[in-house]
């Protein structure tokens, strides 16, 4: 059983102004400034620290989960959904409020958190199951349905460190799933996964909770919740805005329950609260009507263009981005991206296009990944934007609503023909 009680979760965050320096002597000279600035305005006295600001990453979340509960975690980027994983996991302490959990818990978050990277996989698979309080025989009867599960025979005694963003996933999730755990928490690292190992973690959860294990489960993937869970959490801006039958719940988020329909573009500082990570920061993302006059509708005709902006933080060989369109209920839609070569660590915009007649109407998001050498994922980032199609007035030829996600408009001709003979 977990019960979380007016749970709540402060950053302060730093707003750094762009310096640059020339010499040491420079950053010794700022330092002193910073130190000097301090002691003339001791903190809580005067109009406050322009440099810094409280980021509520949660607000006064309260819920029990019952023995045996699957609960789908949902909400938009910056929701607040991976933070209160991180407080569940005791990874990161609340600033106010208490959880209070009965049982061994098991978390796969983001890529790169669990495992020791030094560590080769036979090493990392013992070192979780001492964490869980498991003795060597109880993890050695486990072993080899863990390492046939993630796939991993020919690389047991590398270091993780080298493995792709792939196989490093594959093996942390059957790590958490086979050693049996009583909590189970699942992020969207999932996402990682092609979809045949997703299908065989979705079988493995369904399987965990046949057998009494509580599971929680972030994911943007709303079909998979619905097919997963029995009960649903949704976030909105740090706070618990709906709860109870999964159903009812996603129903409420698709139609604005959980916050607002569309979000045309978001905008982040290079700060703690934007999307990222130490490898790759977006800084702006939006979808703008490819129009020189727009009457404030996207409809079925209208083109669009999508830009973000992002910070690359590690230079890259061979650096690639893929945006997934999605519908609202987990559908893809289209897969688009790019790759380039030999790219260093700066700011970035991209730029693609989407040309009119060529969406169906409905209410569509994105799921932007960054990758290097192809296979290696920097950071993945699900429900970027969210947009609203709209149909046209029609007054001639088809006037129901058109199957299928696209529509598109393609050209054809038509001429007469005579068959010879």
């Amino acid at each position: 059983m977990i019960t979380v009680e007016n749970l709540s979760k402060k950053y302060i965050i730093g707003h750094q102004r762009q310096e640059s320096y020339s010499s040491l002597r420079d950053v010794i000279a700022s330092g002193a400034k910073r130190i000097l600035r301090n002691l003339i305005t001791p903190s809580g006295k005067g109009s406050g620290d322009p440099l810094h600001e409280e980021f509520w990453a949660l607000k006064d979340v309260s819920f029990e989960i019952q023995e045996g509960d699957r609960v789908g975690i949902i909400g938009r980027n910056g929701a607040g959904k991976s933070t209160l994983l991180k407080v569940l996991s005791r990874i990161t302490e609340p600033t106010a409020g208490w959880v209070k959990i009965n049982g061994r818990v098991a978390s796969l978050l983001e890529v790169g958190t669990g495992f020791h990277p030094e560590l080769t996989g036979r090493e990392n698979i013992y070192l979780n199951g001492a964490i869980l309080g498991m003795s060597k025989v109880e993890i050695r009867k486990k072993f080899d349905e863990i390492v046939a599960f993630a796939e991993v025979e020919r690389f047991l005694d590398t270091p993780v460190k080298r493995y792709s963003s792939g196989m490093y996933v594959r093996l942390a999730f059957a790590v958490a799933a086979h050693l049996e755990p009583e909590i189970l928490i699942i992020d969207e690292v999932l996402a990682v996964g092609d979809a045949q190992f997703q299908k065989k973690c979705m079988g493995k959860m369904e399987e965990a909770g046949k057998d009494g294990r509580t599971i929680l489960f972030v994911s943007h993937n709303l079909r998979a919740v619905q097919a997963l869970c029995n009960k649903a959490i949704c976030l909105n801006n740090g706070q618990l805005v709906r709860q109870g039958n999964t159903q009812y719940v996603v129903n409420e988020y698709l139609t604005g329950g959980g916050g607002e329909r569309e979000v045309l573009e978001r905008v982040w500082p290079a700060t703690l609260e934007s999307s990222g990570n130490a490898n790759v920061r977006i800084l702006r993302a939006q979808i703008v009507p490819d129009l020189d006059f727009f009457e404030g509708l996207i409809t079925v005709q209208t083109p669009l263009r999508i830009e973000f902006f992002y910070r690359l933080c590690v230079p890259v060989d061979t650096y690639s981005f893929s945006m997934h369109f999605m519908t609202m209920s987990g559908e893809c839609v289209f897969i688009t991206g790019s790759s380039h070569q030999m790219v260093q660590p700066g700011v970035y915009k991209s730029t693609g296009y989407i040309p009119g007649n060529f969406l169906n109407t409905g209410l569509y998001t994105m799921k932007l990944f960054f990758a290097k050498d192809v296979t290696n994922l920097l950071y993945a980032a699900g429900e970027l934007l969210v947009f609203e199609v709209h149909d046209i007035e029609r007054e001639s030829g088809w006037l129901g609503e058109y199957p299928g996600a696209v529509r598109p408009k393609l050209k054809w001709d038509f001429e007469p023909y005579t068959m010879s003979g």
